[in-house]
């Protein structure tokens, strides 16, 4: 399933308030995805679809205090939600960024890497928007996409079964990101987590 914009602001708007709360044991998850993406300390990097951040601290640590890290997001309540929790604002952790990653206010090849938890089910143009995140990493950058549990587990807790043509299945996956710039180099899908890698084609 994509979604348009409006619809995923309104879904994650209603609930910003309680969301980390909602998933208190995500961080370890977190952290170990982001130090599987192989960032260098002095490497700008950006959390794609950062929701309340919980990527950020993570991310910081491993470009140290001469890299970037930017978290933008579509839906404000999100993003004040990572401020109050001290992940980005003045925290020094993160610049913040109010957008959708289909149109991102960043210059070409302006990043060494991309993480995106649990943003691929929520792209409207699965393509076109991988495509814009190809845009603003130099070639050879990384995109890591992210999410804590893995596809059968997320399928059962929403009552549904996972299918072939899910977007985050392997082949149909692969295509997508082929199409778009990206040649998946690793793939991760177990109850525990799903990690998806791939590389920036020159």
């Amino acid at each position: 399933m994509s979604d348009d914009p409006t619809h995923v602001r309104e879904f994650f708007g209603a609930r910003a308030a309680d969301w980390d709360s909602r998933f208190p044991d995500d961080g370890p998850a977190y952290a170990a995805a982001v130090a599987e993406i192989g960032l260098r300390p002095g490497d700008a990097v950006l959390d794609a679809g950062c929701g309340t951040g919980r990527a950020l601290p993570p991310l910081r640590a491993a470009v140290g205090p001469s890299g970037t890290v930017l978290g933008a997001d579509l839906t404000p309540e999100m993003l004040d939600e990572a401020v109050r929790a001290g992940r980005g604002g003045t925290s020094g952790i993160a610049t913040l960024l109010l957008a959708d990653v289909g149109r991102l206010p960043l210059r070409d090849d302006a990043l060494d890497a991309v993480f995106g938890a649990g943003l691929i089910s929520h792209l409207a143009e699965p393509v076109a928007d991988l495509r814009e995140l190809a845009r603003v990493v130099r070639p050879g950058g990384r995109l890591a996409l992210f999410h804590p549990i893995g596809r059968a587990a997320l399928a059962a807790r929403h009552g549904r079964r996972i299918t072939p043509d899910d977007l985050r299945a392997e082949p149909r996956l692969r295509a997508v990101l082929a199409e778009a710039g990206w040649r998946l180099v690793s793939y991760v899908d177990e109850d525990a987590r799903y990690l998806a890698m791939a590389v920036r084609e020159s």
